[in-house]
């Protein structure tokens, strides 16, 4: 669906976007309105006010909340599904001792902000998050204390590749429309987004855990009943790992065969990457049917439903029938429905204000502006996303906006990069109600919209700034 022209100035664009944020903050925090029924009223006000046809608005409201929900719905579903059987088998608990052994009590989330770094390379952030989810949660859980200890440091490691790091889209398309390589951009962005990471989110982390309790939410630890008998119901006597195993089928999987099982979407999505960018410099035939089948085993949803497959064989079937099974997982699915729903209604709410032309309004006003070039692009990348929600949009229309005055910096690769890199930053700061990613953690970490403002949001902004400093930085020495 196309923008519609404006009806308005850009002032009373953002008076229209601030009001709609400011009225939905109260409607959830205040009245205590559901979130997804406030999101999607808010959306429809939010349409007709700035001036959508009437027409019109249903079409603008899916245009969001389909492209949102489509992708996050299978990612949610697959990865909960994978969890569960993980935390059910004593995978994940397999995997957390493992990693505390190796790396301490006090070390655990400096081990699951790295391990997440190292899966975030090629994983998008939402799938990287549901794939980690059972270890984040059963090492919280076991530990005790606030869950911000062991969220946020994961959660950030995913934001950051995600955003700055090609083979991501958002980093891609900024790259390729400002003219600069993309392989001296990831070059540029790995070590900068693993620096922004440890000054920005690390020490956030640590502040924020020991000043606001988050509890361990039941998005995966809910009863466990194998179908055997009561003294099983619990867990208390389930596989190994868990609280003693009864006898070779009942022993939790090895370290290794969990460590494979959360490598292989990793290897898959890694397939469909290098297929990807194989097609785009013609080095392969993109008809070639072998070609298109990597492609699509590496489709994060497909790459994850093969995981899931497996984990069913390899975790289930040694441990419970198919039946079992297949009761467990459907159980899994209800407890995150609510998760989807408000995830796409996020969505919905930021693709009204970017069909709105409130960004386009915003940027063409802010496109002169008298600042050196790594400046304008943070701040222009920054309020576009505080504008309108998506950070993929900021950073692709940031891109467009400042191609043309890089064109005629005559600028070097390594100097796009770190424009890239800036844009990317601003793309990250500032992550709130309009940002389908602000639902996603909210709801998968348990924590009201309040917290979620005082936590994510605040962890969200230090990410950004910090690799904005990295950045300019190194610009002032080049």
């Amino acid at each position: 669906m196309e923008a519609i022209e404006p009806a308005y100035g850009t002032a009373t664009l953002l008076l229209i976007a601030a009001g709609a944020v400011a009225l939905l903050l109260f409607l959830i925090m205040k009245v205590k309105l559901h979130a997804f029924i406030a999101l999607v009223l808010v959306s429809v006000i939010t349409a007709v006010a700035v001036g959508f046809p009437l027409a019109d608005v249903p079409d603008a409201l899916m245009y969001g909340f389909a492209d949102t929900i489509g992708p996050v719905a299978l990612l949610v579903a697959f990865g909960v599904m994978l969890g569960r059987l993980l935390e059910v088998t004593g995978g994940a608990q397999a995997l957390a001792d493992t990693l505390i052994t190796r790396f301490g009590e006090k070390r655990a989330p400096l081990a699951l902000g790295v391990a997440s770094l190292l899966f975030g390379f090629p994983i998008f952030f939402d799938a990287g998050l549901v794939i980690f989810l059972p270890i984040i949660l059963t090492v919280a859980r076991r530990f005790g204390g606030s869950l911000l200890y062991y969220a946020l440091p994961a959660a950030g490691a995913f934001a950051a590749m995600h955003a700055i790091v090609p083979p991501h889209p958002g980093p891609v398309a900024a790259a390729e429309a400002l003219g600069g390589s993309i392989a001296v951009t990831m070059l540029v962005g790995i070590p900068v987004a693993v620096v922004a990471w440890y000054a920005g989110v690390m020490p956030v982390a640590r502040y924020l855990g020991a000043r606001i309790q988050v509890s361990v939410p039941e998005v995966l630890f809910g009863e466990i009943n194998d179908g055997r008998d009561d003294s099983d119901a619990d867990g208390t006597d389930g596989p190994e790992g868990e609280g003693g195993g009864k006898g070779s089928a009942r022993r939790a999987p090895a370290f290794g065969t969990v460590l494979l099982l959360l490598l292989l979407p990793l290897v898959l999505i890694s397939l469909g990457t290098v297929m990807e960018t194989l097609v785009t410099a013609k080095s392969v035939d993109k008809d070639a049917a072998w070609v298109a089948f990597l492609g699509l085993l590496g489709d994060t949803p497909v790459a994850l439903m093969v995981t899931v497959l497996v984990a069913i064989v390899v975790l289930g079937r040694p441990r419970a029938s198919l039946p079992q099974i297949t009761k467990l997982l459907d159980e899994a699915l209800g407890p995150v429905c609510s998760i989807i729903l408000i995830t796409g209604a996020g969505g919905m709410f930021g693709g009204i204000l970017e069909l709105s032309g409130i960004g386009d309004a915003l940027s063409g006003s802010l496109a002169g502006l008298g600042m050196p070039l790594i400046v304008q692009a943070f701040i222009i990348s920054t309020l576009l996303r505080v504008a309108q929600g998506s950070a993929t949009v900021a950073l692709t229309t940031t891109a467009g906006l400042i191609s043309g005055a890089v064109g005629e910096a005559n600028l070097g690769d390594f100097q796009i990069a770190l424009l890239v890199v800036a844009v990317a930053a601003g793309a990250t700061v500032l992550s709130h109600v309009n940002d389908s990613g602000f639902w996603l953690v909210s709801r998968f970490f348990g924590m009201d919209e309040k917290t979620t403002l005082k936590t994510w949001t605040v962890m969200e902004t230090t990410l950004g700034v910090a690799a904005f400093v990295v950045a300019a930085a190194l610009w002032t020495v080049t």
